[in-house]
């Protein structure tokens, strides 16, 4: 009992502090007829880590095809050029501005080979995440933070959505013994989000000028361990990976009408 306690504690606080970081004044559209860019890019310094990989546990078949035995975890992302890919750059500060729109893949969520595809989502507060599965056995889509859902997948390629009304962080994992599948949504109320790739590059395109906080986010590349977790179809306990905690960075950045401002974040193991 105590455990469940704390357990339901830990989340009601994790909700809470997701809520609260997201939260800021109504953001009002207006046209941008003099906006500015902002672009540059996330970096990466130094040794690289090595691979976050922990063993597949169950369905063999289908979450490891290539029978490698162990899963990439996903975690840290580094291109040829040294750019760190999902890594979510977003402006903190911002009132108003263009309209919302978001890139519509980050809209939409497949769990395919084991493995929540894509690894970051982008949804508009009180927009729909569509999920489905790919995988032929029984998934489930457990969500902490800013949703909570706990949304089983017994048949591929059938849609689920869902409404996600309250901005802020989301953290996804899988509750059907497939411990190592992790993911992240950031539900916002501003377009002025991105998501880096491989080169790291992410871009901004009519910001009203002025002077705004920017931020990079990174969900944190350190395997602090093991933690005991609970499949939901066999009843029985299971391990799952412990990661260390996000990440953040963060740099002034004045816009100029029609002009482009540059932001480059470099990270490392040490900072």
């Amino acid at each position: 009992m105590y455990r469940f306690l704390t357990r339901c504690f830990f989340l009601a606080q994790f909700a809470f502090v997701s809520t609260l970081a997201f939260s800021q004044d109504a953001y009002k559209v207006i046209a941008v007829t003099d906006g500015g860019t902002i672009s540059g890019t996330v970096k990466w310094s130094g040794p690289t880590p090595h691979n976050l990989e922990f063993p597949v546990t169950k369905d063999p078949q289908i979450c490891d095809p290539d029978g490698k035995k162990t899963v990439d975890l996903e975690r840290l992302i580094i291109g040829p050029q040294g750019g760190v890919a999902n890594t979510v750059v977003y402006l903190k500060n911002i009132s108003q501005g263009k309209a919302l729109a978001l890139p519509e893949q980050r809209r939409h969520l497949d769990q395919r080979h084991c493995h929540y595809v894509p690894h970051i989502l982008l949804v508009p507060e009180n927009g729909t995440l569509e999920m489905k599965s790919s995988d032929a056995t029984l998934h489930t889509i457990h969500m902490d933070g800013a949703a909570s859902f706990n949304l089983p997948f017994p048949f591929p390629d059938r849609v689920t959505s869902r409404a996600m009304p309250t901005a802020g962080l989301v953290n996804l994992r899988c509750n059907g013994g497939h411990v190592w599948m992790n993911a992240e949504m950031f539900v916002v109320n501003h377009p002025y989000y991105a998501v880096t790739d491989e080169s790291g590059r992410f871009e901004f395109t009519d910001v009203p000028p002025g002077t705004y906080q920017i931020v990079a986010w990174h969900e944190g590349w350190g395997l602090l361990g093991k933690e005991h977790a609970y499949d939901v179809l066999t009843e029985r306990s299971v391990e799952r990976p412990l990661f260390s905690e996000a990440k953040t960075w963060q740099k002034s950045v004045t816009v100029s009408g029609n002009q482009v401002s540059t932001v480059d974040f470099v990270i490392s193991n040490g900072k």
